[in-house]
């Protein structure tokens, strides 16, 4: 009798191969996945550095874990003060307003004094400022820092930000002004003319004036900042 040859089953080759490329992936998966060495018990100087390093080179999240190490192993470190106001700028300059204000509110917890409490405030007032994104949107943060503007002025008349929170105030006091007008013109056409008396009436109680005001033709942020 002739020899009976074994049929092979092509789809069982498949098979048998993803599963060795499967074993393989895990392998090699389970080699590269070896978490990195956890830090700690460092000089408060290694912390600030890396601190410096993460701020360089843009990655504040990295510069934050190691501010939050600095300050955890070394409470009382002299470099704890000015790490945070270096990490209070570079979130200001990464548009990062509420984190900037986090850590000037811990500064003056800690470090306040009266020399420099007017430069912090007005640090505040400029990065609610600039922290504005709509403001159709943002109507309260709007009143809130106008008031916080006027405040300073009369606190520190005398102060070198003074004028610049002088600009601040009367900018916000034109948004105001122009946003008041907007949500009358709505309220007109949708013919609720009492709503619409109540945005009028604020805007004949502000020193600004219509003829102070040149609308915005290239968008509220543009305008409102330039």
């Amino acid at each position: 009798m002739g020899r009976i040859e074994r049929k092979t089953d092509p789809m069982r080759s498949v098979k048998k191969g993803v599963a060795v490329l499967a074993a393989l992936s895990v392998l090699i998966g389970g080699c590269s996945a070896v978490k990195p060495k956890e830090e700690y018990e460092k000089p408060a100087l290694y912390w600030y550095k890396k601190m410096i390093k993460g701020v360089v080179t843009g990655n504040l999240e990295k510069a934050d874990n190691a501010f939050t190490s600095l300050e955890s192993e070394h409470i009382s470190s002299p470099l704890i003060p000015e790490a945070m106001l270096i990490l209070m700028q570079a979130h200001m300059d990464n548009e990062e307003y509420l984190l900037a204000q986090f850590y000037l509110d811990e500064y003056m917890k800690r470090y306040g004094s009266y020399k420099n409490r007017k430069l912090a405030e007005f640090i505040k007032i400029k990065a609610a400022f600039y922290g504005l994104r709509s403001p159709q949107r943002d109507q309260k943060l709007i009143d809130d820092t106008y008031k916080k503007a006027q405040g300073y002025v009369a606190r520190y008349p005398d102060s070198e930000m003074t004028p610049m929170a002088q600009t601040v105030a009367v900018r916000l006091a034109m948004a105001r002004y122009l946003l008041n007008e907007n949500i009358a013109k709505l309220y007109t056409r949708l013919d609720k003319p009492k709503a619409a008396e109540i945005y009028r009436a604020r805007n004949q109680e502000s020193f600004i004036k219509a003829d102070d005001i040149q609308p915005p033709h290239r968008g509220w942020l543009a305008w409102l900042f330039e």
